[in-house]
């Protein structure tokens, strides 16, 4: 008997989703604008626009859980002196999961949301030294990789299956002042 029952409540909370016209399971993809600050592997900032995706399950209209992956750019930095040339290349990359919690906003094709959870992003690169003295010359790999807290907020507006978002997310990167990216995507509410 109570397995029939579960069935029948699981059916009708599925059913309540779908009523609320919020998608169920949706994907998309935008630009992107990062910001990360005080590198200090080249000693500046990476400003790049560059490419994200994500996809989220929102089974009740004030929360969803997502995920996104976003290139972050790279960078290569070459300067020389007296007697070595220095030529450093880096390039990052995260995946991030997020809780989203939706404002009951009363217009129905509008949501404003902010977001909390953990991304993990990956740093890659090298740095090479030329010297003058005896041909001497080095090559350091560069790479590192963390989870830190991640936040953000947005908002976004959908007709139908189809819609836009607005975001800004944040998180911190070793060696970094961390990162800010602020995207723009569009999305298709699959279910």
């Amino acid at each position: 008997m109570r397995r029939p029952l579960m069935a029948i409540v699981l059916a009708l909370g599925v059913g309540v989703a779908r009523a609320d016209d919020n998608g169920l399971l949706y994907v998309g993809a935008g630009i992107t604008r990062d910001n990360l600050k005080d590198i200090t592997a080249t000693n500046g900032d990476l400003n790049s626009t560059d490419w994200k995706v994500w996809v989220g399950f929102r089974p009740i209209s004030l929360f969803a859980v997502e995920a996104d992956y976003i290139d972050l750019g790279s960078q290569s930095l070459s300067s020389t002196s007296f007697a070595e040339s220095i030529n450093t290349h880096l390039s990052y990359k995260t995946a991030a999961g997020y809780l989203v919690g939706f404002a009951p906003v009363p217009v129905p094709y509008l949501d404003v949301f902010g977001k909390i959870g953990v991304a993990r992003w990956t740093s890659s690169g090298s740095s090479s030294i030329a010297s003058g003295v005896a041909g001497a010359s080095g090559l350091f790999s560069l790479s590192g990789n963390g989870t830190q807290f991640a936040w953000g907020v947005g908002g976004q507006v959908h007709v139908g299956n189809i819609g836009g978002r607005l975001e800004y997310e944040s998180f911190n990167i070793r060696n970094t002042d961390g990162a800010n990216v602020i995207s723009l995507s569009v999305f298709l509410n699959l279910l």
